[in-house]
């Protein structure tokens, strides 16, 4: 019989960057913690490592674009755990091109992966935390929602989204126990964003008010306050870890 007592949570888009970190974290909290990731060797990968480092967790094969995908998915986590209780929406992708030069692949994938792949594991989370009146989605959103440059509209417009999406969804869910937020990371040091960051290290003083570019920890140290019962009263917020850029 599942451990229906103890907290398990999913994080997509866990084998790198700030959800591996995320999913460290939440782990290191307590829960039983799921990495979600398309690249399935890379997800079994980064869940080795947590648990060599003495974590409850497992990678589970996950592209959140695909419906089917998220079903079996949603399956999985029914016949293994029985439950679903934190819910952390990291995946995501940036393909940048002007405008006007924007095939429509580049618009349609960008929010396929970050607007749809909400919209589809959340309702897989929705179901589980509805049934047992307690839950925690945590949404990842961009600072870059208001302070998009040249060649991000299709990111820009995505994470936007993502943001009315999370206050609409936590009027819905508030009543049943489940809280919904957002985490607005800025210039975080990742393998997506370190060539931007060498591009520009000299300006990083002058966009970045505490003069450095942030680390995944202080993410994920918000979204695990977000995900615990502390934080049972904030829903609908959409919480900025950008270093003061505003």
């Amino acid at each position: 019989m599942p451990d229906s007592s103890k907290k398990i949570a999913l994080v997509t888009g866990a084998n790198k960057g700030i959800g591996f970190e995320v999913a460290r974290q939440i782990g290191r909290a307590g829960a039983t913690v799921l990495l979600g990731a398309r690249n399935k060797p890379a997800g079994e990968n980064a869940a080795a490592v947590l648990a060599g480092e003495g974590l409850a967790t497992d990678s589970i094969a996950l592209d959140v674009t695909d419906h089917g995908s998220v079903s079996a998915a949603a399956a999985a986590i029914t016949s293994e755990f029985g439950h679903l209780d934190i819910l952390v929406n990291n995946a995501g992708i940036s393909r940048e091109g002007l405008f006007l030069e924007m095939s429509d692949d580049e618009w349609r994938s960008v929010l396929e992966t970050n607007l749809d792949g909400v919209y589809h594991c959340a309702r897989l989370g929705a179901h589980h935390m509805l049934r047992r009146g307690w839950g925690r989605i945590i949404n990842v959103s961009s600072v870059l929602v208001s302070r998009a440059g040249r060649g991000q509209v299709n990111y820009a417009a995505s994470k936007g989204s993502v943001n009315a999406l999370t206050g609409a969804l936590a009027n819905e869910l508030a009543p049943r126990g489940v809280t919904v937020n957002a985490i607005a990371p800025g210039l975080i040091e990742t393998d997506m964003s370190r060539p931007f960051i060498a591009a520009t290290a000299s300006r990083i003083r002058e966009w970045v008010p505490m003069r450095r570019v942030g680390r995944p920890e202080e993410v994920a140290a918000l979204a695990v306050f977000l995900a615990s019962e502390e934080a049972s009263y904030i829903t609908g917020q959409v919480i900025a870890v950008d270093g003061g850029i505003g």
